[in-house]
C-alpha cells in the first residue's frame, strides 16, 4: 500500500472515531483518549494529524457542514412553486440527518452552542452551508412581488436573525421539531399572518 492512502486510511479512521465521540459525547465531553481506544490509534498518530483536539473537532464540523451542503446541491432543483422549493429544501434536510444521524448532532452543537473559543472558526466552516440557504431563499423569492420599502437582503437578513432565535430557544426540541419551526417561520416571513 503507498504511503499516501495509508495516510489517506489513517486520517479517515480518526475522522470516523472523532465523529462518533463529538456526537456522542460532544465538544466539552468529547476525550481523544476515547478516539484512540475505539479506533485503536496512538495519541501520537492522532496528533500527527491534528494538533490539538480543537484542530480535530473543527475538521469534523467542517466535514459535516460540507457534507450537507454538497448532498442539498445535488437534491435541489429549483423548480416548482415557491413552497414547492421550500418543502423540497426541509425534506432533503432531514433526508441528509436521517442518513447521518451522527452529523445532526454535530450539526447541532455547531449551530445551537458552538464552543464559545471556536466560534469564529465554526462560522468560516459553515458558511458556504449559509451561502446555500440564502441562495434557496433568493431564488423563492426571485418572482415574488414584495412590499415597497422591503429588499431582498432585509428579507434574508431578518429570517436568518429569526433561525438563530428559534435555535437559541429551542434547545429542549429535537431536530426535527426545530426545523418544523424554522420552515412556519419562513412561511410567515413570506406570507404574513393576516388572511388577505
Amino acid at each position: 500500500m503507498k504511503r499516501e492512502e495509508k495516510n489517506r486510511l489513517t486520517r479517515q479512521r480518526i475522522m470516523s472515531g472523532a465523529v462518533a465521540e463529538f456526537a456522542q459525547r460532544g465538544y466539552a465531553a468529547g476525550s481523544i483518549n476515547t478516539i484512540c481506544a475505539s479506533e485503536g490509534i496512538s495519541k501520537g498518530i492522532i496528533y500527527h494529524y491534528f494538533e490539538t483536539k480543537d484542530e480535530l473537532y473543527l475538521a469534523c464540523v467542517e466535514e459535516c457542514f460540507m457534507k450537507l451542503t454538497e448532498f442539498l446541491q445535488g437534491k435541489l432543483s429549483g423548480e416548482g412553486s415557491p413552497q414547492d422549493r421550500l418543502e423540497s429544501y426541509f425534506s432533503a434536510r432531514a433526508e441528509f440527518f436521517h442518513d447521518n444521524p451522527r452529523y445532526q448532532a454535530i450539526f447541532c452543537e455547531a449551530v445551537i452552542s458552538p464552543p464559545a473559543n471556536l466560534a469564529d472558526a465554526i462560522e468560516e466552516r459553515k458558511r458556504p452551508f449559509d451561502e446555500l440557504n440564502i441562495g434557496v431563499l433568493e431564488s423563492v423569492l426571485e418572482n415574488m412581488p414584495l412590499r415597497d420599502g422591503v429588499s431582498m437582503p432585509e428579507v434574508v437578513e431578518f429570517f436568518r436573525q429569526y433561525q438563530d432565535f428559534i435555535n437559541a430557544t429551542s434547545r429542549t426540541l429535537d431536530f426535527a421539531q426545530r426545523d418544523e419551526r424554522c420552515k412556519k417561520a419562513l412561511d410567515l416571513i413570506l406570507y404574513g399572518v393576516i388572511k388577505r
